[in-house]
């Protein structure tokens, strides 16, 4: 086994976190920073081509392949569960979407214990990781890595869902991102140029001419090093090869929350009874390793078009070639962004404290091909909307199927576990139904096709969401955030994992519960404050609007 040098700080994942991670402890030149990164560069064009993104995800590229255990609440179904194995992460295979969740997630946080993380304290990281084309207010930063703006894509249709949303009571929102989520409003992006900013163009690669910093691609982990009771490097394997990363300061695991909690499994920090199930030597006994994990269920509804619109045409194969090459080579034209527009952020009643249903507009079919004349002809046109249950009660779980760290873990998300997810998501489908009824969509309306408007009992809905459900790919949770007195907390408040030194955990993990948001903002928020705790500096003052 080759020991390779020593560093100040090993960074496990170059994802979200770990990407950010990087950028900021290098800003300290006498600091050294090696990143371990499973994938490879992120060199493929699919990836910086906004459009491209239906490719990555119908073939899975750089992509663990993860899926599920049979799920008992859908069908006994396995539901894929993608999660980025490149540079960048799943920021880097993801649909760009930025959102950052409603104020009250993270006051639930604070009022959980967990003090330094209420919205307040959160919006100046937030504010800090972005720039927003909008330029800084109160509550959007101006100046930060993260590049997002307005999505761009046109189409008729999307002011008709904006217009169908109001004629079906619900509010409309200037900025999800800002004073109120409620609503329905315009999308918003991580792009950049018309390409994708993921946080490898954001921060990963703007540190990498700094000579303190090291990235090791096609490098997996497979456990943590200790000194008695220090975490003190990583063991990882490279071309068939075991080495030893050192760090003198900390080590930093920012796999995800699927890898993360594996390697301390891996590494004998975990549930006593689960890791002795697989001889794997105790280490710190920590039982919610691999718990409390929570993903948001997605639903959809979906409609034929009545006249095709601005996206089948486009799809042709000579047109799409030149507008893909357009977007990678000039950053224009229409393939710089996803046939979406809008979103609403709603509540299945009236007497909800905040939205607890996201929707997720579809402008365009789904598992369009390209096609060519006269050897074939495009999908018929579509659109549809789906329902997304944002915080859902169920709970899963994430399970060393061996101690091989090549094994995949058993993942059981246990979506629907609970009635009350059931009740609420079958909400959040007639909600969506609801809208497709409105006077705005009927120029546009053909018919329902799924579920079919022959499905109107809550049985046959119920039946429908089993069939169809799937994750909207927003896990967290398995390496939760918790003052002392939760024992099923991993982490502490400032990402050090419990009974341990030198270590700590700063990605999608460590987040308590879910926030009602898709979460890759959030998750590098939570790496810009994790940074200056690790640096020890003070953290930044809350704000208050």
């Amino acid at each position: 086994m080759a020991n390779a040098s020593d560093y100040d700080y090993v960074i496990v994942g170059a994802g979200s976190a770990g990407c950010c991670l990087a950028y900021r402890l290098t800003e300290d030149s006498d600091v050294r920073v090696l990143v371990l990164e499973a994938g490879g560069w992120d060199r493929d064009p699919l990836i910086h081509i906004p459009l491209a993104w239906g490719k990555i995800f119908e073939e899975r590229l750089h992509d663990w392949m993860y899926f599920t255990e049979a799920e008992p609440g859908l069908n006994g179904r396995s539901i894929e569960c993608a999660r980025g194995k490149v540079i960048g992460g799943s920021s880097s295979i993801n649909v760009m979407g930025y959102v950052r969740g409603h104020r009250n997630d993270y006051d639930r946080w604070r009022d959980s214990g967990l003090t330094q993380w209420s919205y307040a304290h959160a919006l100046p990281y937030f504010k800090k990781q972005e720039s927003w084309e909008g330029g800084e207010t109160a509550y959007r930063g101006g100046s930060g890595p993260l590049a997002t703006r307005w999505t761009r894509y046109k189409d008729p249709l999307i002011e008709a869902h904006v217009e169908a949303a109001l004629q079906a009571g619900f509010k409309q929102t200037d900025d999800y991102n800002g004073e109120q989520q409620e609503g329905v409003g315009h999308s918003q992006a991580t792009i950049i140029n018309g390409r994708r900013c993921s946080a490898a163009t954001a921060y990963l690669r703007p540190a990498l001419g700094r000579k303190n910093l090291q990235v090791v691609t096609q490098a997996f982990a497979t456990r943590v090093v200790f000194e008695g009771n220090r975490a003190v490097g990583i063991e990882y394997e490279k071309d068939g090869e075991r080495s030893v990363a050192r760090a003198s300061r900390e080590v930093l695991l920012a796999g995800g929350v699927i890898n993360s909690p594996q390697l301390l499994m891996l590494s004998g920090i975990g549930d006593p009874d689960e890791l002795k199930a697989h001889d794997i030597g105790v280490k710190v006994a920590l039982p919610g390793v691999g718990k409390n994990l929570q993903d948001h269920l997605s639903v959809g509804v979906d409609y034929t078009r009545r006249e095709p619109g601005p996206f089948t045409e486009r799809f042709r194969l000579d047109r799409i070639g030149l507008g893909m090459a357009q977007a990678y080579l000039f950053g224009t034209g229409w393939a710089t962004d996803l046939p979406g527009g809008c979103m609403a952020f709603v509540k299945s009643r009236p007497e909800e404290k905040m939205p607890d249903i996201q929707i997720l507009f579809r402008m365009a079919p789904g598992g369009a091909r390209p096609y060519l004349p006269p050897f074939g002809g495009p999908v018929a046109d579509s659109f549809g909307a789906r329902a997304v249950l944002l915080r859902p009660t169920s709970r899963g779980a994430v399970k060393l199927a061996s101690a091989d760290p090549k094994a995949a873990v058993k993942i059981h998300q246990n979506f629907l576990d609970t009635e009350s997810d059931r009740v609420n998501v079958r909400a959040g489908v007639r909600i969506v139904r609801d809208f497709g009824r409105q006077k705005a969509l009927q120029p546009f309306m053909g018919k329902e096709v799924s579920p079919g408007t022959d499905k109107q009992s809550d049985a046959e809905l119920d039946a429908h969401i089993r069939a169809v459900g799937a994750t909207a790919h927003h896990p967290l949770g398995t390496c939760k955030m918790g003052i002392d007195s939760d024992p099923s907390a991993v982490v502490d408040p400032e990402c050090r994992v419990r009974g341990i030194d030198g270590l700590r955990v700063v990605d999608a993990a460590v987040m308590p519960d879910l926030v009602g948001a898709n979460i890759n903002a959030t998750v590098i928020m939570i790496a810009e404050k994790a940074a200056d705790f690790i640096r020890g500096r003070p953290t930044l003052a809350p704000v208050n609007v």
